[in-house]
This record gives C-alpha cells, sequence and structure tokens, in this order.
C-alpha cells in the first residue's frame, strides 16, 4: 500500500485505511508506538504488558529450541 503525506495544519498525516486499521485492531482510541531506525519508520498499536510478556517468553523458547537453526539460516 502507497500513501501520501496530507496536509493537516502545520503538520503532515498518514491517513490509514479502515481495512488496514481493522487487521491491526487498530481503533481511534488507540494509543500508538511510532519509532525509527532512521529509514523505517513504525507504527505499532500499544498493547497489555501481559501480552507482550508472553510473547517475549515464545521468542525466547523459540530461540532456545531453533537458535542454531535461525542462525545457518542466517548465514
Amino acid at each position: 500500500m502507497r500513501k501520501r503525506l496530507t496536509r493537516t495544519g502545520n503538520s503532515f498525516a498518514v491517513v490509514l485505511d479502515r481495512e488496514l486499521l481493522e487487521q491491526t485492531g487498530i481503533t481511534p482510541e488507540s494509543i500508538l508506538d511510532v519509532s525509527t531506525d532512521g529509514d523505517v519508520i513504525v507504527i505499532s498499536p500499544v498493547r497489555a504488558r501481559k501480552r507482550a510478556e508472553r510473547l517475549r517468553r515464545a521468542m525466547a523458547r523459540a530461540d532456545e529450541r531453533y537458535g542454531g537453526v535461525f542462525r545457518r539460516l542466517a548465514e
């Protein structure tokens, strides 16, 4: 999906389609985390701490179990 910035007062905005918002679970009330690595802008909804902790534990288990495979695939 490609978008152009829209002027909003003295700022610019990115208008997100309803379908994209529905897929990500973002609502007008959602608090968003906006970050960048200097090249890419990442916008993601702030999730509950419990959910984030469950994800971290699942990623740690996957790394423990498949870390060697992931490293070999990365080479």
